[in-house]
């Protein structure tokens, strides 16, 4: 069976990218009082997770209209990840739940195992965290995400910057 760390309460929860556009590395990571827990996620594990967070805050409000609406505001120097910065794994799946008594997001981080691994020896962290640290953390992410590479207007792919762009929508020749 999983070991599952619950983390409860979080005083901040974030995501951020170390590194130069296309060498990346992106980040969550949450404090609770003088505990820092970082862990590793995709770029794409990201955009999701934003993307499902706004969708998952509007079916509560949904649920509970009398809730108060969560802010999706931030002040970006308090967005950055701080040290230590020592992953404690690399994040496998994500989910998201709701504690309605206590108005709280729990964000479900699994490590991610390799093939030969034993997915019952997997790590599990929960970040019970408010609606509105949520709603920032998705708002902040898109942001993470969009200060990358620039992506190409006819396909869509990352443009590199060390190297031109090979479009197939522009039948291999080159930008």
């Amino acid at each position: 069976m999983a070991q599952t760390t619950d983390i409860r309460p979080i005083v901040h929860i974030t995501a951020d990218a170390i590194g130069p556009p296309g060498k990346r590395v992106f980040y969550i990571q949450a404090h609770q009082e003088a505990r820092t827990i970082t862990i590793i996620i995709e770029k794409f594990q990201l955009q999701q997770l934003a993307i499902g967070i706004e969708q998952f805050i509007a079916e509560i409000q949904g649920k509970f209209p009398t809730l108060t609406e969560a802010s999706p505001h931030y002040v970006e120097d308090n967005m950055r990840i701080h040290p230590p910065v020592d992953p404690v794994f690399r994040v496998g799946e994500l989910a998201l739940g709701y504690d309605a008594d206590a108005d709280l997001v729990i964000l479900v981080t699994r490590e991610i195992v390799p093939d030969e691994g034993d997915p019952d020896t997997s790590r599990v962290y929960r970040f019970w965290v408010s609606r509105s640290q949520m709603r920032a953390l998705a708002h902040w992410g898109i942001e993470v995400v969009n200060r990358g590479r620039p992506l190409c207007p006819q396909c869509g792919a990352p443009i590199d910057p060390d190297e031109k762009h090979f479009c197939p929508k522009k039948n291999g020749h080159r930008a």
